[in-house]
């Protein structure tokens, strides 16, 4: 025997020893596999060959995330088109970051510290600070592990933090832009506060819940007869400063200009018109509260009305409230009911649905009250946003979810992007001590203080929104180098939930900040629910742990159910769909045993194959065919349609056809059979290789030769 035989021998007792003789057992493959992408070191572009790219932003996982099925999506999808375009030649470029999320990271380790009789206010800022960043080393990139399992090929020399010192510069300049355009200033609105977090939210972290309570209707009295409203919130009347109508409510034309008497309080306030009352609720007549409802604020600006608040910071009454002073707002209603009761001008009441506000980390009632906070002025930027879009040069798919986006954009307030806790970007504006209010903003502390010349200027102690930072994601999550090199990038995808909490933030951020918009394509994926279509819950055991099925079935069957499924609507998740996909595995593993088995010892023409039977001419005509569906589909963010045409090729076509044929035609056409088996197997991997990427590298490693190299890279 030769030594070319016995290389060719070697070759073959190797693949037969990476087989198996049973089913494909992923888990010990798939970490072994993952190794060798990361050492190969062409997760990063810069050692891909070509001079196009395809750059692709991961969705910021929070530190305090694990990996739950949505985020299988979120990475999934994106996975398809980094690996399809590596194939493809393209330098390719999946930033990978996590998201420092100032109150859900604050609220996860404040929890942790309670359990150990801890509380932040004995710790202090900086000490308290301090337990996060502990916290964050230890905790803070699980979740990137956990993709890791997935199969996720991003950049992971690349990875960025949002808390990271070169992140935070691109921060604190972007405040001190917006302050000197005159865009960012400081003032006093009525803002949703969460009592628990002690923060002001933006109406984007809010999150509602359906609540069944009651209508109370009140009559003002006058001297006249009077003015009836309708309310879910008698307690905070004590702040009411007007009764407003709409200008076209008949009912109301003669007592407009004229007084009621404000119950319990006693105070005169005025009937005003205004065109936001909604002629339908209640009697047509509305309190106006400006302290405690913002677009009651917003009616008190027009027409220059008192703002009294009545309620406090932890959702307490306030020393206007009088005699309920300190109580809780629950307890002040039950009160003021039963003095409306007495003073007979509780008319009646109605059982009433309706949907409160939740902070969208504690899920803790919102309470609007006034408060100094830090606006972001949205009109310019807005405008940016939207001529993007409407011009063609970033495309939202699909289609229909542009709509959401014009109306948030073409109604938009200005951004409250101020919060009160301890974790995240602190603003860089630094307060005088001496004189109350004044203050500078700039990047660094002033050496010395432009006010009084004195003191040692104190920072803010509000820190930044988070998505104020996630914003800059396209830009500053890249160095300069890179900048030039992979900016402006290809795509985005996430779920419809941040299409304007982030999405929209990045576009008018790269346009103000780099002058070119920051990606072309947003794509929007279907949220994945429960079988019977519910929002999944980890509270009521509804969640799904997409690593119990990376356990048990494995990566690959993980990703081809979600992928299977994911075909643009939401998606009503069914397990069967991993069952699928663990028996499409060993379909494959099955198939490449059997042409490995038949072409062990034999010299073939891998990129030629000669045809010889009918048989052999149908299935190299289904193979290229395929081939440019499944480029068409990818390409047209059809993920779930190319999966179903693959699976039907390859199960169908390859395996249930062409393979049964083969063993027939081995008597007659051996040679010609097997260098088509061979090349249809090799040719499957590649195309099957981005959505099933590991038992498809590890088959393409027992047909390794010198020519040969990682099918991660392979000629698509």
């Amino acid at each position: 025997m030769n030594k070319t035989e016995n290389n060719e021998n070697d070759k073959s007792t190797e693949s037969q020893f990476l087989f198996g003789a049973g089913a494909y057992d992923p888990k010990p493959i798939e970490p072994k596999i993952y190794e060798l992408w990361e050492k190969s070191g062409f997760f990063n572009p810069d050692n891909l060959p070509g001079k196009k790219t395809y750059v692709v932003y991961m969705p910021l996982p929070n530190v305090t995330g694990t990996l739950h099925i949505g985020h299988a999506l979120d990475n999934t999808l994106p996975d398809i088109l980094i690996r399809y375009y590596r194939m493809k030649g393209i330098k390719t470029l999946w930033l990978p970051g996590t998201d420092h999320a100032g109150i859900a990271t604050q609220y996860v380790v404040e929890k942790e510290l309670k359990k150990k009789g801890i509380s932040k206010f004995e710790l202090g800022r900086e000490k308290f600070v301090e337990k996060i960043w502990e916290w964050k080393k230890e905790y803070g990139n699980l979740i990137l592990e956990q993709l890791k399992k997935l199969g996720v090929s991003a950049d992971w020399s690349r990875n960025r933090f949002t808390m990271d010192e070169t992140y935070a510069k691109d921060v604190k300049k972007a405040f001190v832009h917006y302050y000197k355009k005159g865009w960012l200033y400081q003032g006093l609105r009525t803002v949703n506060w969460c009592p628990r977090c002690g923060t002001s939210l933006s109406e984007l972290e809010l999150e509602y819940k359906d609540e069944e309570t009651k209508l109370w209707y009140i009559k003002y009295p006058s001297k006249d007869s009077g003015v009836v409203i309708a309310t879910t919130r008698p307690e905070t009347m004590l702040g009411d400063t007007a009764i407003a109508v709409n200008p076209k409510d008949e009912r109301f034309k003669k007592l407009v200009g004229k007084t009621v008497t404000l119950p319990i309080v006693n105070r005169e306030i005025l009937i005003i018109e205004d065109e936001v009352i909604d002629e339908e609720f209640g009697t047509g007549a509305v309190k106006v509260t400006p302290a405690h409802d913002i677009a009651d604020f917003e009616i008190s600006e027009r027409h220059k009305l008192p703002i009294i608040q009545v309620i406090d910071e932890r959702g307490r009454m306030t020393k206007e409230a009088g005699e309920y002073k300190g109580l809780k707002t629950i307890e002040a209603r039950e009160k003021i009911i039963e003095e409306l009761i007495k003073l007979n001008l509780l008319i009646k009441t109605e059982r009433y649905s309706h949907r409160i506000t939740i902070c969208y980390r504690c899920g803790s009632i919102i309470e609007p009250i006034p408060s100094k906070q830090w606006f972001l002025k949205m009109n310019e930027l807005a405008k940016k946003a939207i001529k993007a879009v409407r011009k063609g040069k970033i495309k939202i798919i699909p289609k229909n979810f542009e709509a959401p986006y014009f109306a948030w954009l073409q109604t938009i307030r200005d951004w409250t992007v101020s919060r009160q806790i301890w974790w995240g970007h602190q603003l860089p504006a630094w307060f005088c001590k001496n004189n109350s209010g004044k203050f500078e903003v700039g990047e660094n502390k002033p050496k010395k203080c432009p006010f009084c010349n004195q003191c040692e200027m104190e920072q803010s102690p509000d820190v930044l929104d988070t998505w104020f930072s996630s914003a800059l994601w396209p830009f500053a999550g890249l160095s300069e180098k890179d900048l030039k090199n992979y900016y402006p990038g290809d795509l985005v995808m996430n779920a419809r939930e941040i299409l304007n909490l982030w999405d929209a933030r990045m576009i008018y951020s790269g346009l103000e900040f780099k002058k070119e918009i920051p990606f072309k394509n947003v794509l929007i994926h279907g949220t994945i629910l429960t079988k019977d279509g519910k929002r999944m819950s980890k509270s009521l055991g509804t969640g799904i742990d997409p690593l119990k099925y990376i356990e048990q079935y494995g990566a690959d069957a993980t990703r081809f159910a979600v992928i299977w499924q994911a075909n643009g609507q939401d998606i009503h998740w069914n397990e069967a769909a991993v069952v699928a996909g663990r028996k499409f595995t060993n379909k494959i593993w099955n198939a490449a045993r059997f042409v490995v088995e038949k072409t062990k010892n034999v010299k073939i023409n891998n990129n030629n194959p000669k045809v010889k039977s009918e048989a052999d001419k149908k299935i190299l005509e289904s193979l290229s065919k395929i081939k440019k569906d499944i480029e068409r589909n990818i390409e047209n963010f059809e993920f779930s349609k190319a999966l179903h045409e693959l699976y039907d090729f390859f199960w169908h076509e390859f395996c249930d056809i062409y393979i049964e044929t083969s063993k027939k035609q081995f008597e007659n056409n051996k040679e010609i059979t097997i260098e088509t088996l061979d090349y249809v197997l090799k040719e499957s991997l590649k195309i099957l290789h981005p959505f099933m990427p590991f038992i498809t590298e590890q088959i393409y490693q027992t047909f390794k030769t010198k020519n040969k190299q990682l099918l991660l890279i392979e000629s698509w």
